[in-house]
């Protein structure tokens, strides 16, 4: 049953939950390299995935079921043009969130995953991309829905991504120092800021890459089962 409280019972409990998981994966990845050290590169790299994927789940679930609780703030969805709108700024924010490490055979553990300095591809767009992605796809699905449960769902997505950059940062500057100062100096987090101040140019070459034709692949799969992921996600009884 949906709530009518600005912040209902269910906003808190999202808010428990993002908490949690910024806990849980910006703490694992401050750990990795005592993890690496301990047990090796692949086996955290599955560690990581064993704790974050089924947190990640838990949480889209629980976003899906409870996306109408709270007050409606807004109702846009009818309006001509905004479905196309925010199916285009959902495929824009998966092309910044995905191919961000760029070596999908790293991300699978497949090979030994490692820490990289790239200053390629859309790292020339922004140095964090996936705080983009997410920043993105929050004001997509936060325009659509209009409600206060999505919008703090938003607010807290947002603010552990930008954690993120100052916490990536920060362990990229302890392992490389002056190499990464060199690299902040050249790219940007704010996008296109780089390539404005003319300290970055894009070569569309770098982004011809078996990991964006994944995304293209993820994008049509998910529009063309969006309405099945729903109907399914109903079923939880949380």
């Amino acid at each position: 049953m949906t709530e009518t409280n600005w912040l209902s019972t269910s906003g808190w409990i999202m808010l428990g939950l993002l908490l949690g998981f910024a806990i849980a994966h910006s703490g694992l990845a401050a750990l990795r390299p005592w993890g690496e050290a301990k047990i090796g590169a692949r086996l955290y790299r599955i560690l990581f995935a064993l704790v974050s994927i089924p947190f990640a789940t838990v949480l889209i679930i629980y976003f899906i079921n409870h996306r109408y609780d709270g007050l409606q703030l807004w109702q846009v969805q009818g309006v001509p043009g905004i479905k196309t709108l925010v199916w285009i700024l959902s495929a824009i924010s998966f092309i910044f969130l995905y191919p961000a490490t760029f070596n999908l055979l790293e991300i699978a553990a497949v090979q030994k995953p490692q820490v990289h300095l790239y200053e390629t591809g859309i790292i020339r767009i922004t140095r964090h991309p996936q705080m983009v992605g997410q920043v993105i796809w929050c004001i997509a699905h936060t325009l659509w829905i209009g409600t206060t449960f999505t919008l703090v769902t938003s607010l807290g997505l947002i603010a552990h991504h930008l954690f993120a950059v100052w916490h990536g940062d920060r362990r990229l500057q302890s392992r490389y120092g002056d190499l990464f100062t060199k690299v902040k100096e050249r790219t940007s987090i704010v996008p296109f800021l780089a390539v404005i101040e003319g300290k970055q140019a894009l070569k569309w070459r770098e982004f011809l890459r078996p990991a964006y034709v994944g995304v293209l692949a993820f994008v049509l799969l998910l529009w063309w089962g969006h309405p099945w992921l729903i109907t399914v996600t109903a079923r939880v009884s949380w």
